[in-house]
């Protein structure tokens, strides 16, 4: 009797330890995919949904070796560094990045930019089962079967719950000039955008600080405390600035933000739309330090003792 209690103790325990693996994996790229799910229009849950898939939580070889997240292969494109793998055929070559992050922007970039997938930017960005089927019917996968595969790893971890309230912002004019050599068509006009209920736009080739604050009836001085920036703080196509003050604390599903490699405490305010001053007091951090990598950034309140 006590054998077979054992066997299922360790049995729930090695289960317990796989939803640890799954969970936390989720956690650390969920904020990447929700802000290359604005910058691309790809939807955070295909994205997420494809990592966990491909990468096994993580936990691939070709992940750990090559922090390859999503099994691209190299193709003739590719500029980069390579490893060797078996996969369909024995020692494919796919690409090698030098940081997680890197694997996420080019998989978008990958949809993006390639006509294969053109068809899959005319579904609704929510619409997660439209696209899961979409790649399959454009050839992302061999198997006859991923569509559902990856539908069922969506659901069951919830993650097109990081579709919600995300809005695709317009390219920046590098990406647009891109995309037209794509012929893809694409109208770049000003528009609002909404993340953390704060209006925010994006930056156009030739705007500078007077004309977006004469734009929408600001004063340069709110444009730039808005955003944390200073006097000296010098404005570029494609970035990002909010036009009404940015909110005390991120939203409910974001409690916790998992630091990038040299990612700033200024660059996590914005991304999430809160106040540089409240993400400091948070986290017992005084105001000029730069989290470590892989830091846990409590974007809602203090943290505990």
């Amino acid at each position: 009797m006590k054998k077979i209690v054992l066997i299922l103790l360790l049995c729930l325990s090695i289960k317990m330890m796989g939803q640890s693996v799954k969970y936390e994996y989720i956690m650390r790229y969920r904020d990447v995919a929700v802000v290359q799910m604005e910058k691309s229009g790809v939807p955070a849950s295909i994205i997420l949904g494809q990592a966990c898939l491909e990468s096994a939580y993580g936990q691939s070889s070709l992940t750990k070796n090559a922090k390859n997240h999503f099994g691209i292969k190299c193709h003739s494109s590719w500029k980069g560094e390579k490893v060797y793998h078996d996969d369909d055929l024995d020692n494919e070559c796919f690409r090698k990045y030098k940081y997680d992050e890197d694997s996420f922007i080019d998989h978008s970039d990958f949809l993006r930019y390639n006509n294969r997938y053109a068809s899959l930017f005319d579904l609704p960005p929510t619409d997660y089962k439209s696209w899961a089927y979409g790649l399959k019917k454009a050839g992302y996968a061999t198997n006859p079967k991923y569509a559902e595969i990856l539908i069922k790893v969506i659901e069951d971890n919830k993650l097109y719950l990081y579709d919600k309230d995300v809005t695709v912002a317009p390219p920046s004019p590098t990406m647009l000039a891109k995309m037209e050599s794509e012929k893809f068509i694409i109208q770049l006009d000003r528009k609002v955008y909404t993340r953390n209920e704060v209006k925010y736009i994006i930056v156009h080739e030739g705007d500078t600080y007077e004309s977006i604050a004469d734009e929408f009836k600001l004063t340069r001085r709110q444009l730039l405390k808005y955003n944390d920036l200073d006097k000296k703080s010098k404005i570029f196509a494609g970035q990002e600035l909010y036009i009404k003050p940015k909110k005390a604390r991120a939203g409910v599903n974001f409690p916790i933000h998992i630091a990038q490699e040299n990612e700033t405490m200024h660059q996590i305010s914005q991304k999430y739309a809160v106040k540089l001053s409240k993400l400091y007091k948070y986290n017992d951090m005084k105001r000029g330090m730069e989290p470590e990598k892989d830091q846990e950034i409590f974007m809602r309140n203090k943290m505990k003792k």
